[in-house]
């Protein structure tokens, strides 16, 4: 069996994730862990038809220091005075920017365009500073296992379920994995197991000293996102935070 691990970075390897085992979720279409209060792990089929439509622009309070005749900008007496950009006396108005030839040059930072689908948007918003927050592991070039991770700061529900525990480390903040499945047809092959430890040591590469995930005990096999504690002991994690049904599981990386 040909094994192979991808990051989940644009529209190709995004069409990559595996179904979930109960047809009633949808890794594609979960944003559980992204919203703190309202997210889900329902499949829904708006999420893959086209994208979610663009925030409306709140109107701006009205400037009670404004002109509502006039045309120029308000003016408001409280402020300090604004810092208008450098000004070069030896340029003319209709040169071009200053060219600095020992300046490096900007480089193009990943992204996934602004009409991708809901999920995928979710997954690329630290492409440019973090990296991937997802990899696919193949079985003979069919998707057979799913994990997604990340920092703390890109899962705000992993960040209220950690305020539950005062215990836990403050310092160094953990990066945390959300998700961790396999197909139905992929299952006790230990794969994983094996994605796992590939995603702890990318977060080890990218600096980090711990990660952690949150378990449920007792919950279907196929009702949960984060396996069973079991399962993370088996892979080097231990109980930082116990608890009856929602405990901390946390491995060292260093």
């Amino acid at each position: 069996m040909a094994l192979r691990i991808v990051d989940v970075t644009d529209s190709d390897t995004f069409a990559l994730l595996p179904p979930c085992a109960d047809p009633g979720f949808d890794h594609r279409s979960c944003d559980y862990w992204e919203d703190a209060d309202r997210g889900s792990r329902a499949a829904r089929a708006s999420w893959l038809s086209a994208a979610a439509p663009a925030p409306v622009a709140k109107p701006r309070p009205r400037n009670p220091f404004g002109d509502d005749e006039g045309d120029d900008p308000p003016v408001n007496p409280f402020a300090p005075p604004s810092r208008g950009p450098a000004i070069n006396p030896f340029a003319t108005d209709d040169d071009e920017p200053a060219f600095n030839p020992f300046a490096p040059a900007p480089r193009a930072r990943p992204t996934v365009a602004d009409g991708a689908l809901p999920k995928l948007r979710l997954l690329a918003r630290g492409l440019a500073v973090f990296g991937s927050y997802a990899k696919v592991l193949l079985a003979d070039d069919e998707p057979a296992a799913y994990a997604q991770f990340g920092p703390l700061s890109a899962y705000p529900r992993a960040l209220r379920t950690r305020d539950l525990y005062p215990r836990l480390p403050a310092s160094p903040l953990p990066a945390v994995i959300t998700c961790i499945a396999t197909t139905a047809a992929a299952r006790d092959r230990g794969l994983a197991a094996m994605l796992v430890e590939a995603v702890c040591d990318d977060l080890a590469g990218r600096g980090f000293a711990a990660v952690e995930t949150y378990p449920e005990v007792g919950a279907r096999p196929n009702a949960t996102s984060a396996a069973d504690p079991a399962f993370w002991e088996r892979l080097g994690f231990h109980v930082a935070a116990p608890d009856e049904r929602f405990p901390v599981m946390r491995r060292d990386l260093a």
